[in-house]
């Protein structure tokens, strides 16, 4: 069969990437992305959790395992992950639920760097040199081995990999 993409030597269960393996300490490139980053850099100074609409709205669109996994996530990138799939679902307004899912759990893997804000951005300049930043960075495949694991379908999995027909989507409402 197809080799799997593993990530600590666990398989998350989905074929590798193009390039023959997960992403791993790909350092942000700070000068094609300066205004999202700065946008997400001053709204997780916040530490509020996601309005109760918001949260009630997430959750309503996620299998109680995926619930399970977006609740670990810190209030920042829950809050985050929200307004990305807001702008995905209009963006791609029949997208399924399972595609919903996949973009409000899109930084599910970031519960495993376990960094805060400043660590994130020290991260993001200096790239994957300690095992904390290498999670930051590979959150993605960290992320689709947690969905799976949690019972997500396989566009679900695929979306929070980087995959799928809806990625390209998903990368533009991230972006924006």
């Amino acid at each position: 069969g197809q080799p799997r993409t593993t990530v600590g030597g666990l398989s998350n269960g989905t074929p590798p990437r193009p390039s023959g393996g997960i992403a791993v300490s790909k350092p942000v490139h700070l000068l094609t992305k300066p205004h999202h980053l700065a946008a997400r850099f001053f709204t997780s100074l916040s530490n509020r959790p996601p309005e109760p609409g918001e949260e009630a709205w997430a959750e309503s669109n996620l299998l109680p395992g995926e619930v399970r996994l977006w609740r670990r996530m810190s209030n920042q990138d829950r809050r985050h992950s929200a307004k990305v799939a807001r702008r995905f679902h209009a963006a791609r307004p029949a997208a399924t639920r399972e595609e919903l899912a996949g973009a409000l759990l899109h930084d599910v893997g970031k519960i495993e760097c376990d960094l805060g804000t400043w660590g994130r951005v020290l991260a993001s300049l200096v790239g994957g040199r300690t095992e904390r930043f290498r999670h930051y960075h590979d959150h993605e495949a960290i992320g689709a081995r947690l969905a799976a694991a949690a019972g997500s379908a396989e566009a679900t999995v695929e979306l929070i990999d980087e995959r799928g027909p809806a990625y390209d989507v998903l990368r533009e409402c991230d972006r924006a």
